[in-house]
C-alpha cells in the first residue's frame, strides 16, 4: 500500500484499517472499500482531505 499523497511506503498501522503516513503526516482509513484521507490538526481533530483527492463527476 502506498500513500496517495507522497506515493511513499512509509506507512504505520494505527488501528483496524487505519494507517499513518510518516512522510506527509496524513491519516488514511479504509471504509466500505474506499480510502478516506485526513489531516491531523493541532488540537488532535481530523480534517477530511477527500475533496482534494477525489473529484466528483459533476
Amino acid at each position: 500500500m502506498k500513500c496517495p499523497n507522497c506515493q511513499g511506503r512509509n506507512l504505520g498501522r494505527i488501528g483496524n484499517e487505519q494507517y499513518y503516513c510518516w512522510t506527509c503526516y496524513l491519516e488514511l482509513s479504509i471504509e466500505d472499500g474506499k480510502m478516506n484521507i485526513n489531516q491531523i490538526e493541532e488540537d488532535g481533530s481530523l480534517s477530511s482531505l477527500n475533496d482534494i483527492f477525489y473529484q466528483s463527476g459533476s
